[in-house]
């Protein structure tokens, strides 16, 4: 292709991408084909030669877009959103054009210091102390995996990276890791990734509120010291997936500072919640934490992916990842961030420049808003919620988060409404008009409800409750 042809099928594209952010509500919100759909459109063999780029758009148009679930979509309250928005969009256009490997200072020094300057901004935005250290990661899970095997280093002298797990096995070197019970999958993957093994993970009872039980965290760490067992790491989560549970951050981060542990905080989703200084109360113990994530490709309208990861000792970090072959050397080196050796994948994306982009586009008032909004259509949810009579909360509200089931009068087997919210569930996301997903709340079905896309407003929030008591009335 050369430049006229790409700059005239760019245009084209670009009106196509706004038509679509503008129009996305004509598209049922989850994808409506069955498995193996998809698949059976495309050949099995790639072309020999080339093929015009109005036909592969128009394949993509017809092939392709029916099998996306749109995340863009202002009635999506499935997952946590991956929110993008138009400033983000440009952004990760300029990207992708510029094609900038920001693995070092050299090979991009304005990758590099936008991206020391962005964590800058967002430490401040989210009200962390000074002290604390940016890079952006791909994901949450990336961060917490660095924050483990950072712990796994540090409680080891430094040894497992040259030894290996195997030879400090034989040492009699055993670590743990501890986590609620409530908390994501992706730190039990980490675990494993990192040598904890799931052996080695101890998962703690939340209690009623689904925050870590500190009492139980404590008489864990306990256990394991009396069984010669090393404590190495503590993860901390602010807004679990399920119900969004908050973990008392001082009273752990105490007890790791008591013990020597490394303590990591992910707070992957309600991180972006901290900007409303009236939430920052999920902090307090912060400043005793060794390391602190967060996504803005969640709730901070910045495309996936971008996930901001602030830790207290970079050293430590880079001790912990750093390998640096003469090919990765330049005369900077030691003087200025390489980035390379914050995270694990040596190639990184120019994220930054989108993080720039979208809080210069709306500015932090802004916002503020649209978070504020998306709590505030969430409590009135859950008030509606609360007063309907055949319905019922199966948790707290949790900022934009509501958990709930259909419960009709005289209906009080647990396995009859599990599978009647099942239905009602599978209903609902058939419909295309709204998606949801399904939880377990203390071991009952329940809706989840998450409120927090771009796009939408207080009108979707009230019009999907009315899809769900419609449907709802309707299945008897």
């Amino acid at each position: 292709m050369d430049i006229d042809a790409f700059r005239r099928q760019a245009h084209g594209m670009v009106d196509w991408m706004a038509e679509y952010l503008e129009t996305v509500e004509r598209y049922p919100v989850r994808a409506q084909v069955v498995p193996g759909e998809i698949a059976a459109r495309l050949p099995t063999a790639p072309p020999a030669g080339p093929e015009p780029m109005e036909r592969i758009f128009a394949d993509f148009q017809a092939d392709i877009l029916p099998g996306i679930t749109h995340w863009q979509h202002p009635s999506f309250f499935a997952f946590f959103p991956a929110n993008a928005s138009p400033p983000s969009v440009l952004a990760e256009m300029l990207t992708a054009t510029l094609g900038a490997n920001c693995m070092l200072w050299q090979t991009s020094p304005a990758g590099t210091e936008l991206e020391t300057r962005m964590m800058e901004w967002l430490g401040r935005m989210i009200g962390l102390p000074d002290g604390f250290y940016g890079v952006i990661q791909d994901t949450a899970s990336s961060a917490s995996l660095c924050a483990l095997l950072t712990a796994r280093e540090r409680a080891t002298g430094w040894r497992a990276n040259e030894a290996g797990l195997g030879a400090l096995g034989a040492e009699g070197v055993r670590l743990a890791a501890y986590v609620s019970e409530e908390a994501h999958s992706s730190i039990e993957k980490d675990a494993m990734i990192a040598g904890y093994g799931r052996e080695g993970l101890r998962k703690i009872a939340a209690g009623d509120d689904f925050a870590m039980r500190v009492d139980a965290l404590e008489q864990a760490v306990a256990a394991d010291l009396a069984a010669g067992i090393t404590p190495a790491c503590v993860v901390a989560t602010l807004g679990t997936t399920g119900v969004g549970g908050m973990d008392p951050l001082r009273p752990i981060a105490e007890l790791c500072r008591r013990h020597g542990i490394f303590l990591h905080v992910d707070a992957a989703w309600a991180g972006s919640a901290l900007i409303l200084p009236e939430h920052r109360g999920m902090i307090d113990g912060v400043e005793l934490a060794d390391s602190f994530v967060f996504n803005p490709h969640k709730w901070l309208f910045t495309n996936f992916d971008c996930s901001a990861h602030f830790v207290r000792d970079p050293e430590a970090l880079t001790r912990t990842l750093s390998v640096t072959p003469l090919y990765l050397q330049s005369r900077e080196t030691g003087q200025v961030i390489d980035y390379r050796d914050w995270g694990v994948p040596l190639g990184r994306r120019f994220r930054a420049l989108k993080l720039w982009f979208v809080i210069r586009a709306y500015g932090v008032e802004k916002l503020k808003t649209m978070i504020a909004d998306h709590i505030a259509w969430a409590g009135e949810l859950s008030e509606q919620i609360a007063a309907a009579p055949d319905f019922e909360l199966m948790a707290p509200l949790s900022l934009g988060l509501v958990n709930f089931r259909y419960h009709p009068a005289g209906r009080d087997d647990e396995s009859a409404l599990d599978a009647l919210n099942q239905r009602l569930l599978e209903q609902l996301n058939d419909s295309g008009r709204l998606y949801l997903t399904q939880n377990r709340v203390k071991g009952r079905y329940a809706i989840r409800f998450s409120i927090g896309q771009t796009a939408t407003t207080r009108a979707h929030v009230q019009r999907a409750w009315g899809v769900i008591r419609e449907a709802a009335a309707a299945s008897g």
